[in-house]
């Protein structure tokens, strides 16, 4: 049988051709790729410096922080100034890793995650050193870059969240399972933060000073993130917006 289907390959070398071509040729361009290219990304862009900058600075002026140290004047609603800016930023950061080991594989969440977490590490940390400067002084600044919470919360996390989605998904296109992975995965990495900052981090003392806030305000965005991304991960398979050549 394998013989004849060799030689009926052979008399038909233009079958041959015609199938690489079709593999080898790209899709024409439409207007939709502007779309899904540029202004979605674009918009999303916007979206975080908005969240960051403009809002952040409306949110303090309504629901302040209070002293980071003893806590007075803080606002019972501060958390939502937290959730809305750092909290928002983080899961986007997350995010990404979390969807591609949804609709990839462990190793494509992991790897998306280290890169996604060391940038973030490294951007939180001067940000954090420079605030800490700017608002209470050079002696209370402390080097962030040898945090191991900071490390940790982004760089390890974002490992941990790609994988461990990707692991317990396995590939699979069921919205039951990449829900209860991307939940499994984002509780894992909120509970993970809890513990660090409760710990190990420089500034122990603030989550000590209220665990129950500090717990509150680690899983709420992991929660969110962990029903969302599964979501948009089971969109992306319905339109064909498939990594690694699976589109």
């Amino acid at each position: 049988m394998l013989v004849f289907q060799g030689l009926n390959l052979l008399t038909r070398p233009n079958v041959i051709v015609k199938k690489v071509e079709k593999t080898m040729s790209t899709e024409p361009f439409k207007i939709k790729d502007i779309l899904y290219g540029l202004v979605i990304p674009l918009l999303v862009a916007a979206l975080i410096l908005i969240f960051a900058t403009v809002l952040k600075d409306s949110l303090d002026m309504w629901f302040p922080a209070g002293d980071p140290f003893t806590g007075e004047g803080r606002s019972p609603y501060a958390f939502l100034t937290i959730i809305f800016t750092q909290g928002f930023a983080m899961m986007v950061m997350f995010g990404v890793p979390l969807i591609l080991g949804l609709i990839w594989n462990k190793w494509a969440g992991g790897a998306a995650g280290f890169i996604m977490g060391t940038f973030y590490y490294l951007a939180m940390a001067g940000y954090n050193i420079m605030y800490t400067q700017v608002i209470y002084g050079a002696e209370y600044v402390m080097n962030l870059y040898a945090d191991p919470s900071f490390i940790g919360n982004y760089i390890v996390c974002g490992i941990l969240i790609g994988y461990i989605a990707g692991a317990l998904n396995n590939k699979s296109y069921n919205f039951k399972r990449m829900l209860g992975s991307g939940l499994a995965a984002a509780l894992t990495v909120g509970i993970m933060q809890f513990l660090l900052n409760y710990t190990v981090s420089f500034a122990a003392y603030m989550t000590q000073n209220d665990p129950g806030f500090a717990l509150f305000t680690a899983l709420l965005p992991m929660i969110i993130l962990g029903i969302f991304a599964p979501i948009i991960a089971k969109v992306f398979t319905w339109y064909g917006l498939m990594p690694g050549g699976y589109s």
